[in-house]
């Protein structure tokens, strides 16, 4: 009866050790995709500020449409650059978070 309880107690303690580095690595990834989104932001508010000045600016309904042109194009790119960044974050996430439950599988009772 104590060898089953000695076996317990050891998978208890291997579970408990992977979901805290699971956690770990959850931490880190979700504090560097906030970092991202908050880096993005920060430059989207930046750049829409100065498009609107450029707008403002402009002299004719050509220059407008050209700014407005630039503005939508540049955006559209960084949009696409931030999500393929985002992209590759969030799959590093999942892979990372469940790396410490990798051969976790075999029953140390039976060994």
């Amino acid at each position: 009866m104590f060898q089953n309880v000695d076996g317990i107690q050891k998978v208890s303690k291997v579970n408990i050790d992977a979901t805290m580095k699971s956690f770990e690595v959850t931490t880190k990834t979700v504090q560097a995709i906030t970092t991202e989104m908050t880096d993005y932001t920060k430059r989207s508010f930046e750049n829409n500020t100065k498009a609107l000045e450029k707008l403002f600016g402009a002299k004719s309904l050509d220059k407008a449409i050209e700014v407005q042109s630039e503005y939508v194009k540049a955006s559209y790119e960084d949009y696409l650059a931030q999500t393929a960044k985002l992209g590759k974050l969030c799959a590093e996430l999942v892979k990372e978070t469940f790396k410490p439950y990798e051969g976790l599988i075999v029953n140390p009772l039976m060994k």
